[in-house]
C-alpha cells in the first residue's frame, strides 16, 4: 500500500465518507463517535482505566510501561490483525484516538512495524467533534429553513424525503418523534445524534445548497434533543402544511407502527418472541400517555388495542387496528396539533396534500 499523509481536512473526511477506525477504548466509543467509523481499540476499558490509574499516581512513563506489559503476546497480536483486517477492507480510511497522539501514534507504529502504512487523523476525536460542533453551529446561524408541518399520520417523512434538500432529523435519531416512535434497533447516544446532524447539515449544504427542508419537531425526538440553537431558528422558520383525509392518514399509521414495526420484530427476534416483543410494544405506547389521555379514555383506547391485537394474532390480519388509531387520532393527536398550529398560522407558506407539497417546492428550488 502507498504511503499516505495523516490528515486534518475534517471536511473531506465527512463529506466523503471516509472509513474511520476508532482506537479509542469501548467505553469511550459509546458515548459518541463518528458515521462510517469502528471502534478497534488499542486497550480495553480495564486496560485503558489501569493505565490512567497510573499516569496519575506514577507519572507518563510508567503508565506507557504498563500499557506495553498489558498489550504483549497474544492480546498484541490479535489488536493488530483486526486493525490490519480494517486497512484490508478500507484502504483509504484513517485512524485515530482522542487527540491524535499517543495511541494513534502507536497503533499507526504497530500497523507499520507490520508492513503496513496507514494514515491518521491530527487533532484525533476532540479535533473532529469541534469541527462538527463549529460546523453545525454555523450552518444553524446562516441556514434558510422550511418545516414540514403536518398532522399526525399525513406521512411527512416520506414526503420530506422526496423534497429537494432535506436533513431527516427522525432518521437521523432512529425514532419518530411520539410516544409510539421507538424503533427495534436503539437510539443513538446524544453525541452520536448532534454528529450525525452536524454531518447532514454539512452536505446538505455542499452538495445541494439553498434551503434546508426540515420535519416539524418538538425539543426531544425520543432521548435526543435537537440544539437549542436549531430549534430556536426552527420555531421562526416558514411551514409547509402537509393534509391528508382521515382514511388515508389511520392507513399510513396502520402501514408504519403496526404492519412495519410488526415486520421488523419478527426479523429481529423470530416469530414468537417477534410477536410478544411488538404487542408489548403497541400496549406500553398508549400506557405512556394514559395520563394525558384520561383514565376512562385510556382504558376504552387499550381496549380497542387488545382487540385488534388478538384478532391479528388469529386471523393474520390488521385491519381492526383501525379503530383505536382513529379515536387516538381525533380525541388526542388532532386537537393538540391543532392548538399548537394556531399559533404559527402567520408562518405558513402552502398547505394542500403530498403533490401540492412537491410541486411547490419543486418550483422554488435552485436550478
Amino acid at each position: 500500500m502507498a504511503s499516505r499523509p495523516d490528515t486534518d481536512d475534517y471536511l473531506s473526511l465527512f463529506l466523503n465518507d471516509v472509513p474511520l477506525m476508532d482506537v479509542r477504548a469501548p467505553v469511550e466509543f459509546s458515548r459518541g463517535s463518528f458515521p462510517n467509523t469502528v471502534n478497534a481499540p488499542l486497550m480495553n476499558d480495564e486496560e485503558r482505566h489501569r493505565v490512567g490509574i497510573c499516569y496519575k499516581e506514577k507519572g507518563q512513563d510508567k503508565a506507557i510501561e504498563l500499557g506495553h506489559q498489558l498489550v504483549s503476546g497474544d492480546i498484541k497480536a490479535q489488536r493488530i490483525e483486526a486493525w490490519k483486517r480494517f486497512v484490508a477492507r478500507h484502504p483509504e480510511g484513517y485512524l485515530f484516538c482522542f487527540r491524535g497522539g499517543l495511541r494513534s501514534r502507536l497503533t499507526q507504529q504497530w500497523i507499520r512495524d507490520a508492513g503496513i502504512d496507514y494514515p491518521l487523523v491530527k487533532g484525533g476525536y476532540k479535533a473532529l467533534r469541534r469541527f462538527l460542533i463549529d460546523s453545525l453551529e454555523a450552518q444553524v446561524k446562516s441556514g434558510e429553513f422550511r418545516i414540514l408541518s403536518g398532522r399526525t399520520g399525513t406521512g411527512k417523512t416520506r414526503v420530506l424525503q422526496q423534497l429537494p434538500n432535506p436533513v431527516d432529523l427522525e432518521g437521523l435519531a432512529n425514532h419518530r418523534g411520539s410516544s409510539f416512535g421507538r424503533q427495534v434497533t436503539p437510539q443513538p447516544s446524544q453525541i452520536d445524534f448532534e454528529n450525525r446532524l452536524a454531518v447532514a447539515m454539512l452536505k446538505a449544504h455542499h452538495f445541494k445548497g439553498g434551503r434546508i427542508y426540515l420535519e416539524d419537531e418538538s425539543r426531544l425526538v425520543g432521548r435526543c434533543a435537537l440544539p437549542e440553537p436549531l430549534k430556536n431558528r426552527m420555531a421562526e422558520s416558514p411551514l409547509l402544511i402537509l393534509e391528508q383525509p382521515m382514511e388515508e392518514r389511520i392507513g399510513i399509521i396502520r402501514e408504519d407502527y403496526v404492519e412495519g414495526m410488526f415486520a421488523d420484530y419478527v426479523n429481529r427476534d423470530g416469530t414468537e418472541a417477534g410477536w410478544l416483543n411488538f404487542r408489548d410494544y403497541l400496549l406500553s405506547a398508549i400506557d405512556r400517555i394514559r395520563k394525558r389521555l384520561g383514565g376512562e379514555r385510556h382504558k376504552q383506547l387499550r381496549g380497542l388495542m387488545e382487540e385488534a391485537l388478538l384478532h391479528q394474532e388469529t386471523t393474520g390480519q390488521t385491519g381492526a387496528h383501525d379503530a383505536w388509531i382513529e379515536a387516538l387520532l381525533t380525541d388526542y393527536y388532532d386537537p393538540m396539533y391543532d392548538y399548537q398550529l394556531s399559533q404559527k398560522e402567520g408562518r405558513i407558506l402552502v398547505r394542500g396534500g403530498p403533490n401540492t407539497i412537491l410541486e411547490w417546492a419543486s418550483e422554488r428550488s435552485i436550478a
